[in-house]
């Protein structure tokens, strides 16, 4: 994919990562819609404001339509409220569920239609390394960070057929303002977003950002076992 081609709408853009993908994508000729709740919150010169927030229906298909040439779609907006699955309040883990799931999906539903009515193009939804594991704490979010994981393998191949590449990245901690109070290494976001645009003009399906995340995706085939040694399975040498 030519970024300097593209029409890109990115949620979630002003501040944080999205803010930098935004940027990235201005620095390489792409169109660029800025997605936020508080559109006067967004200092990007160069990029449209748009007024957005994806966990409201209306406000989905209001942004929907005013970007009509869109070719890029960056599901960035997130939530993160550190609710635990079993002590945390419901609407907290709804609100995580809301944001990265159903507020990622009905974006994709309003602009995927768009994207094909426009020659095809590609969506790209912000994943996380603990969309592969669980720390224990924070699990609302874990949880629906693998749910988006699920969602974006089974979109990819609903909207193949459409022209539609959905491509995920995944990515553990960036030094934002959402992990402020986090004490463990940290990315910078603009590495980061550099990543996810050379990911998208590279045609990728999935961005594994750093090394961290590259060994819990190299984990996975070792099961629960080499994700959670803590637990102190072991494993069976019967067939």
């Amino acid at each position: 994919m030519d970024i300097s081609k593209q029409v890109a709408l990115v949620s979630g853009s002003n501040r944080g990562l999205g803010k930098h993908l935004a940027l990235e994508l201005l620095a390489r000729g792409a169109k660029v819609y800025a997605g936020a709740r508080n559109p006067a919150s967004i200092d990007l010169p160069g990029a449209i404001p748009l007024q957005l927030d994806i966990t409201n229906p209306q406000s989905v298909t209001a942004a929907a339509e005013a970007a009509g040439d869109v070719t890029l779609l960056i599901n960035n907006a997130g939530s993160s409220t550190g609710a635990s699955l079993l002590t945390g309040k419901l609407e907290d883990i709804q609100l995580e569920f809301d944001t990265h799931v159903f507020g990622t999906l009905s974006m994709i539903r309003a602009i995927a239609p768009i994207i094909e009515k426009n020659g095809g193009g590609s969506i790209l939804n912000i994943l996380s390394a603990l969309s592969w594991a669980s720390i224990g704490e924070s699990g609302a979010y874990s949880a629906a960070k693998s749910a988006a994981w699920g969602m974006t393998n089974a979109l990819r191949l609903n909207l193949a057929p459409n022209n539609v590449r959905v491509a995920g990245l995944h990515v553990a901690y960036m030094d934002t303002d959402m992990t402020a109070n986090i004490q463990a290494p940290k990315s910078d976001p603009k590495d980061i977003a550099r990543i996810a645009i050379d990911g998208i003009e590279a045609d990728l399906y999935e961005i594994v950002a750093d090394d961290l995340t590259r060994n819990l995706q190299q984990g996975l085939a070792g099961g629960v076992s080499s994700l959670y040694p803590q637990l102190g399975i072991k494993r069976s040498n019967n067939l």
